[in-house]
């Protein structure tokens, strides 16, 4: 069985009811984070996964609340005690090698994979066969570099993730008849933000790509203080999730 369980439905304004945005993507064979803002390594914990267990990291974008954890993670797998012995891949956009490079500068020694093998990929060159999966990425209308990630699992199943980004062709096409797709919702109608959706956006997107089903996250507080299903019912008829931190869904 193929489980997403949703780390962090939040963003980064700290928040008791949402953690910032964190993935965690079971399939038969890989468990695979995508994000990892600030206390995904906690919540990960809570749900019953460790460092040890990730073989496989995406990141979205390079904004702080989607990549904070990602420095704590590495450093986890020096402790001494319990060093991660198996391979790590970790995958981002255009310039996230660079980026990377410049985090290795800093923190040097400190995050050195002397027990297994890490290796930094920018899926932007090319679709990446992982495993029993294959992992598609198109550029969205956030930062230059963001990307959505389209994930194939056994038996034709398939489950999107937009990252961050406001209305763009490139994930209405990513999410195509997509089994799950899972989309930023920053912020309610009538309150939009330049780079971010709102439930209206979010609905036309879920409408134009026929996916079976919509997962609305990325959630800022004001979106707890108005009807955000009933704004994006209003524009997509297919079943809609708002994510909460904790919540496990079948693909």
């Amino acid at each position: 069985m193929d489980e997403l369980v949703i780390l962090g439905s939040g963003t980064g304004i700290p928040s008791l009811k949402r953690g910032s945005p964190g993935l965690l993507l079971i399939s038969e064979e890989s468990k695979i984070l995508i994000d990892s803002g600030p206390g995904t390594l906690r919540r990960m914990l809570e749900v019953g996964t460790t460092y040890h267990d990730i073989d496989l990291m995406a990141y979205t974008h390079i904004h702080p609340d989607h990549t904070a954890d990602l420095i704590p993670f590495l450093f986890a797998c020096k402790y001494a005690s319990r060093p991660r012995q198996k391979d790590l891949v970790c995958v981002g956009g255009p310039g996230f090698s660079d980026y990377f490079e410049k985090l290795s500068n800093i923190y040097g020694p400190w995050i050195e994979s002397h027990c297994y093998s890490f290796t930094v990929r920018e899926t932007s060159k090319g679709p990446l066969p992982f495993r029993n999966l294959w992992i598609r990425s198109r550029s969205v209308a956030h930062l230059p570099s963001s990307v959505g990630y389209r994930i194939a699992l056994n038996g034709g199943k398939s489950i999107v993730f937009s990252g961050d980004t406001d209305y763009c062709q490139n994930i209405v096409d990513l999410g195509f008849a997509a089994n799950l797709l899972i989309l930023e919702c920053s912020f309610p109608d009538g309150k939009k933000v330049d780079g971010h959706l709102t439930p209206s956006l979010a609905g036309r997107i879920g409408m134009e790509s026929h996916c079976k089903r919509l997962l609305l996250t990325h959630l800022y507080p004001e979106c707890d203080e108005e009807d955000i299903l009933k704004q994006c019912r209003n524009v997509y008829a297919g079943e809609i999730l708002i994510a909460e931190d904790s919540m496990r869904i079948e693909i």
